[in-house]
């Protein structure tokens, strides 16, 4: 449940068709080039609509190929409909929906829900807000009917609308005030860009502003915009269409809206004027970050498809410009990013960077406006053009594999673009935009006179004298109050228990199906398993190497992560740039990364273009250059990283209660590395590795999709046949876990973080290995703990008392020994009080037994997460090359349900007894200390504190 105005967003992936009545844009002056014959015709999303009589847009998109159903209703109201000092208040707003209606109880929606093993979320936009669900698709009558109360019989007490007002709070804390860069992203840009338009204000809202907020604003708020006229419904997945314009009918028709207009902003943003530039420091401000701010264009807008190329050529992918000219070519950010999300009003587009360690906001700037000068000046290369059109419709390709990216899609383009046939129409006109498009798009839009800069700085950086520009919402910002009449607004109260309409029941359960494997081994010793799924055009490779981080030498932590940054940054004759540019023109996606047992390689592309995407795959794997310059360069990038994972708290709180559990073994390392550790690496260190540890032997290559078990075999032999075994045997494995007698006893550690906006807590604890018969049991417990909304730790911490934004727990199953541990923040004040429920709740799970619904309904997340999981071709991939990492038959995915199922109340009382035992648990808390630490020293007089100044990651010890 988050408000969204995140920077760099994924566009709402929108599948390129050319339906029968598609017609191009108008070419502009200049144009020569027809590229209708380049554009890709792929079938339109297949769906029904109608609207109700009372105003409800209903869509509905039939899927049996999936055992699940997608429930998404989208209401015409976000955070520029905030009312007048209530910032914040459409997301708070969206919180309460999952409380009471009049036949609801509190929670009752999360049960019908989660514990059914589907999930419920939300989102607070600018322009909407959405709500939606995926579930088995025999409970899609249930949730139809649980919606239609949430629309039409909402309740809202005083005690709910307190205790959730305050999740918000700890929300905003977590998200604004305890990240670094929070209040940059999260409050100022879109604070500094407007001057009308409520789009300037911050969807999370303010403290102040939500302590203003009363249960008559949240009626008000419903019986303005919570309405059928005011929404849209889509449903997506494995249903009966008769059956569900039944239950549409049945759930939904009788719901009236009120006798009064929709309240609509009418506010219009004035063109800027001049440039401004704005100047902060903040503290937690580890590197400089600087924004570029201009002006853009709304969602029906006819430029949108220029724009929206225009994006992708500046910031998508690692060949972009923005990524090839700062962070590659000159190596001054760290990170790029930029926003151009579609807004029903005009909104914004944004370019920004985090600066690299030594580099100023100064020469960010400079680089950002250069590049924005380079689009107006100067045409992009035709193959340029292309490539950011390719990676476009290949992105929309993949949104598409799962029902709730269809009905996303879908509800998208009808509330935001305006229209839902935008869902088939917008991509096809990206791939009829041209050069001389997008040149004229910039020299529009991207007009550096009109320009808002921000420079965000740390608090330790300024000095006597310098310029400070605070940043606030101006006074001049369109803000409306809530105008509903009295007798509109209807004061609903909980049903008593015998009046209550109950939910109807779910149907027969629709089976998971799981695609047949098949497997061969090259004469090399690469093990090659093909999963073949016809659905889309699309290919996922995993090529899974046993060895990740635990391998890395002593000194040298951060090997097998580097390594993997740099085996995609020159391979062959191929350069990181030639790698880039290809891969992304055949809009496919290569990436490598190390854990803690292996690194694997992920390829996903089109079924089509699968051979020339192994081409790249095939250098890589096997001919990786690690060159100076680049190792050089990926450092200074994890460096950088770093720096900004240590002013984190949860990130913080994580690293240290690794080292409590492990010590100087293995896995109580920093698995990206340390400042000490990367800069000890050397090129012939990464190569060394590569060479030891990349090796056919010891890895297997798992193809999933629109691929035929001989054809898979067929393409590993084209190009990975050739791949050398060593003759040298394989090295074994390092002791990752230590042995119980090495390890330190359970710590009560406290890293002090001044001025930090939250505090986080980690209890952790050794667990199991993946391949413990005790793994079950284990799994059901966690669940029961701490494995979702609707988990203990939750319940407790945030549900009940509203003392975070989230608690919960996992149990990291590794090839030796992994941890278990549980996490959560909360306000510094309230940091002693949430260790003492999380310990409280550890000791319950082996104090009782846990009731039978209760295990039902874990069990139940557990398996709709499983069925979830391996809903795409990288998803069954990858849960099949991790089989193989732990040496388990492929038959363990087919059984996998029926092993949850199977585990028993007393076994889970058993493991929680034994395993769970909080006495042997390590706590850290990171936080500003003077609000803590004399409380938490009377509990535990034996506790540790490290000032952070003095914390050394590379020392067991931690100092």
């Amino acid at each position: 449940m988050t408000a969204v105005r995140a920077l760099g967003a994924v566009l709402l992936a929108l599948l390129v068709v050319l339906p029968a009545d598609a017609k191009p844009p108008e070419k502009v002056a200049g144009d020569t080039a027809d590229r209708s014959e380049k554009a890709l015709a792929i079938a339109p999303l297949n769906y029904s609509s109608r609207t109700l009589a009372n105003g409800l847009q209903v869509y509905a998109i039939r899927d049996t190929g999936t055992a699940n159903v997608s429930v998404q209703v989208w209401y015409r109201v976000g955070s520029k409909d905030d009312p007048k000092g209530r910032s914040g208040f459409a997301h708070l707003f969206e919180h309460l929906l999952f409380k009471s209606t009049r036949n609801m109880v509190s929670e009752q929606f999360d049960r019908m829900t989660e514990d059914v093993g589907g999930y419920n979320n939300a989102s607070t936009n600018d322009d909407y807000t959405n709500y939606f669900e995926v579930v088995p698709g025999n409970h899609l009558q249930p949730i139809l009917w649980a919606e239609a109360e949430r629309m039409g019989a909402l309740v809202v007490d005083d005690a709910v609308f307190k205790s959730e007002r305050d999740v918000v709070k700890e929300e905003l804390r977590q998200r604004i005030l305890a990240q670094p860069y929070g209040k940059l992203f999260g409050l100022y840009i879109s604070e500094a860009a407007y001057a009308v338009h409520p789009y300037a204000r911050p969807g999370i809202g303010s403290i102040a502003q939500l302590d203003a907020a009363t249960v008559h604003d949240v009626r008000a708020f419903h019986a303005s915009y919570y309405r059928p006229d005011n929404a849209v419904l889509v449903v997506a997945g494995n249903f009966d269409p008769a059956q569900l314009d039944g239950w549409v009918d049945q759930y939904f028709a009788g719901i009236k809206p009120p006798p009064r207009p929709i309240p609509q902003v009418t506010a219009v943003e004035p063109q800027r004027t001049r440039a401004r530039t704005l100047t902060v420091y903040e503290a937690n401000t580890p590197l400089p970050a600087v924004v570029v701010n201009y002006q853009g264009a709304a969602a029906g807008d006819a430029d949108l498809a220029a724009l929206t190329v225009l994006e992708a050529i500046l910031s998508k992918g690692e060949s972009s410009r923005l990524y090839r000219a700062l962070v590659y070519q000159q190596q001054i950010a760290a990170q790029v990013m930029t926003d151009f999300g579609p807004s029903k009003d005009p909104g914004v587009i944004t370019l920004a960077a985090i600066m690299a360690q030594g580099k100023s906001v100064g020469q960010g700037e400079q680089a950002l406006r250069a590049e924005a000068a380079r689009l107006r000046v100067e045409p992009v290369a035709a193959a340029e053009l292309e490539e950011a059109q390719t990676e476009l419709v290949s992105d929309a390709l993949r949104d598409r594999e799962t029902a709730a990216g269809k009905a996303s899609d879908l509800a998208f383009a009808a509330v935001v673009l305006g229209s839902p046939q935008r869902a088939d129409s917008l991509l096809a006109q990206i791939q009829q935009v041209t050069v001389a498009d997008v040149q004229r798009v910039a020299r529009k839009y991207l007009v550096d006179e009109r320009r808002v800069v921000i420079h965000y700085l740390d608090v330790a950086a300024k000095k006597g004298g310098a310029p400070e520009t605070p940043i606030a919402i101006a006074n001049t910002v369109v803000e409306a109050p809530l105008q509903v009449p009295a007798a509109e607004i209807r004061v609903l109260a909980l049903a008593p228990a015998s009046e209550r309409v109950p939910p109807p029941a779910a149907a027969e359960p629709v089976s998971v199906r799981m695609p047949a494997a098949s497997e061969r081994t090259l004469a090399n010793g690469l093990r090659v398993i093909v999963a073949s799924d016809h659905d889309l055009p699309l290919v996922s490779a995993n090529l899974r190497l046993f060895a990740g981080a635990a391998a890395d030498p002593d000194g040298r932590a951060g090997a097998a992560s580097l390594a993997a940054d740099l085996v995609t940054r020159g391979a062959g004759k191929r350069s990181a740039t030639d790698i880039a540019q290809t891969i992304e023109a055949l809009g496919a996606q290569l990436s490598a990364a190390a854990d803690w047992d292996s690194t694997t390689l992920s390829l996903n592309a089109r079924s089509d273009r699968l051979d020339a995407a192994f081409a790249v795959l095939s250098d890589v794997v096997q001919k990786p250059v690690f060159a100076a310059a680049e190792v050089a360069r990926q450092r200074q990038q994890a460096l950088d990283g770093l720096a900004v994972t240590l002013r984190q708290p949860g990130a913080l709180a994580a690293m240290a209660a690794s080292r409590l559990v492990y010590g100087g073994a293995p896995y109580g390392r920093m698995a990206t590395g340390t400042a000490k550790s990367l800069a000890a690496l050397s090129a012939e260190d990464l190569s060394s590795f590569h060479d030891r540890w990349w090796r056919p032997d010891n890895a297997v290559l798992v193809l999933s999709g629109d691929i035929d078990p001989q054809s898979g075999f067929a393409l590993a032999e084209r190009w990975l046949a050739n791949w050398t075994r060593p003759p040298a045997a394989l090295a074994a494995v390092p002791a990752a876990s230590g042995v119980d007698t090495d390890l330190a006893k359970p710590q009560v550690l406290v890293i002090d973080l001044p001025e930090s906006g939250q505090a986080a807590i980690v209890l952790s604890r050794r667990g199991i290995r993946r391949t413990d018969p005790a793994f079950y049991p284990a799994l059901v417990a966690d669940s029961i703990l701490g494995g979702g909304y609707s988990a203990r730790l939750n319940q407790e911490i945030r549900i009940k008392r509203g003392l975070s934004y989230g608690a919960r727990s996992s149990l990291e199953t590794r090839l030796q020994v992994g941890p278990l541990s549980a996490s959560t923040q909360t306000k510094n004040e309230s940091a002693v009080a949430v260790v003492e429920l999380m310990i409280g709740e550890f000791q319950r799970l082996g104090s009782s037994e846990t009731g039978a619904a209760e295990l039902t309904a874990r069990k139940a997340v557990l398996i709709g997460g499983f069925g979830r999981s391996v809903e795409t071709t990288a998803g069954v991939a990858d849960a099949l090359s991790e089989l193989a990492l732990y040496q388990l038959p492929l038959s363990t995915l087919d059984n996998h349900v029926a092993a949850i199922q199977s585990v028993s109340a007393s076994a889970v009382q058993a493991i929680g007894s034994s395993l769970f035992n909080p006495g042997n648990a390590s706590i850290v808390v990171v936080g500003d200390s003077r609000k803590f630490l004399a409380k938490l020293q009377a509990q535990f007089p034996a506790l540790r504190k490290i000032v952070i100044s003095e914390l050394d990651p590379d020392s067991p010890s931690l100092k």
